[in-house]
């Protein structure tokens, strides 16, 4: 068993309605590890507009209790996949018929006999050998098996098709041999609207991975709705050239690799609770915090935590609920209109970030009325804090594998 890559993704269903589950390790344990070859790829590309608009590879992306779900398409004809943002994996996969062992989901899931375009990889393809733990199938098949931190697991046939995108100009990019994991068994914490997940990460599989040189560079951008918008409401996805974060407003903070792993990892020096700085522990050293748009909350080393859940609770007015076991030991607070918190800002190097209480109090479940609740967590082991997609809504953020960074700015991602 080999690592490739950090997963620290907690779906909904371990969100809510039992938040005990966010304290799970994050780390995947990539069963199996796949490399792709971007070479592979037929590019069908549009054409330029008449004024030269630059043309930038976009997918939708929308907000659904907890997590983030991004619109491409795959096959021929197109069906349309909405699969979860994920920035702490890299494997693309999607839910396939005949699947013998899934969890439920809304629409039909993607039949492989009805696409002319899909292809089981072989075996004996140079994609399969370098599998680390590559399984071959009686019918030489390359299958995969592919396990999240929360226990949630995908086990398939890794296969290629065309994925179809749409471009800021409207106009469709598709791209044949696309990679990805058609899966045939899928259990976990995995919600009805999402057909798969999309791995964002670094590693040679994950979406920016295989199409980002072909586009410009491995770099892109997301702008996150808060927790609860109508998921009729659209923000965006872009890859490749021009989807640079730049303007005024823009802080930007290192990424920090560490061994095996293609997760994007920053170094948080401390947090201020309004005036008030806490330091982050000096002997954790850098690369301590993961950015993750599958985990929704901000996940912190136990000695920090503290400190910001004591001052949180002694800046907001009102008296914290006490009287309701279903809340655990979190921090929450009954009001019929938005928390008038405090705010945070997370002094990452080079960048500080303002956390206003939209990103840091949110309902206890999607169905509860006037409770918010600060969602931030304790880690009580040595593994590195997560910066959830919670506080990384409103914000437009670009990650540059390129020039190892991340960039943020402050933006209304509902007017994206």
């Amino acid at each position: 068993m080999t690592y490739r890559g950090q997963k620290s993704m907690v779906p909904l269903q371990s969100f809510y309605p039992y938040l005990a589950i966010i304290f799970l390790l994050f780390h995947v344990l990539h069963l199996s590890s796949i490399e792709a070859q971007n070479d592979g790829f037929t590019i069908k590309l549009f054409r330029k507009t008449s004024n030269n608009i630059q043309n930038i590879v976009q997918a939708p992306i929308n907000a659904y209790i907890g997590q983030h779900l991004m619109e491409i398409y795959i096959g021929t004809p197109p069906i349309k996949i909405t699969g979860l943002v994920d920035t702490g994996s890299d494997l693309i996969w999607i839910q396939c018929a005949p699947c013998l062992g899934c969890y439920k989901q809304i629409k039909p899931m993607f039949d492989p006999l009805k696409s002319s375009t899909y292809n089981n990889i072989s075996c004996d393809s140079p994609l399969c050998h370098k599998l680390d733990t590559g399984v071959c199938s009686p019918e030489k098949r390359c299958n995969y098996t592919y396990g999240y931190g929360d226990n949630s697991l995908t086990k398939g046939v890794l296969a290629q098709d065309t994925a179809t995108f749409t471009s800021n100009t409207g106009k469709p990019v598709s791209l044949s041999r696309f990679l990805f994991g058609c899966g045939h068994n899928n259990t976990g914490g995995f919600n009805d609207h999402e057909m798969g997940l999309i791995g964002l990460g670094g590693g040679p599989t994950s979406l920016i991975s295989q199409i980002g040189p072909l586009f410009g560079g491995k770099k892109f951008s997301q702008c996150l709705v808060p927790f609860l918008t109508d998921i009729k409401i659209s923000s965006r996805m872009s890859f490749g050239k021009g989807s640079q974060v730049l303007g005024n407003g823009v802080v930007t903070t290192p990424l920090v690799p560490r061994e095996k792993d293609t997760s994007y990892f920053v170094t948080l020096l401390g947090i201020s609770v309004e005036d008030t700085y806490f330091p982050m522990n000096s002997t954790i050293g850098k690369a301590n915090m993961l950015v993750d748009s599958g985990t929704p909350p901000i996940l912190l080393p136990q000695q920090l935590y503290d400190k910001v859940f004591a001052e949180v609770r002694n800046k907001v007015a009102l008296k914290p609920i006490t009287d309701d076991p279903s809340l655990g030991t979190q921090l929450c607070y009954r009001t019929q209109t938005n928390l008038k918190g405090p705010t945070l800002t997370f002094h990452f190097v080079g960048a500080n970030v303002l956390l206003t209480p939209i990103q840091t109090f949110i309902p206890p479940t999607p169905q509860t009325k006037g409770i918010f609740c600060l969602a931030i967590y304790n880690r009580t082991n040595s593994d590195p804090g997560v910066y959830g997609n919670f506080a990384q809504s409103n914000y437009l953020i670009g990650f540059d594998l390129d020039r190892q960074v991340v960039s943020f700015k402050p933006t209304d991602c509902t007017k994206q």
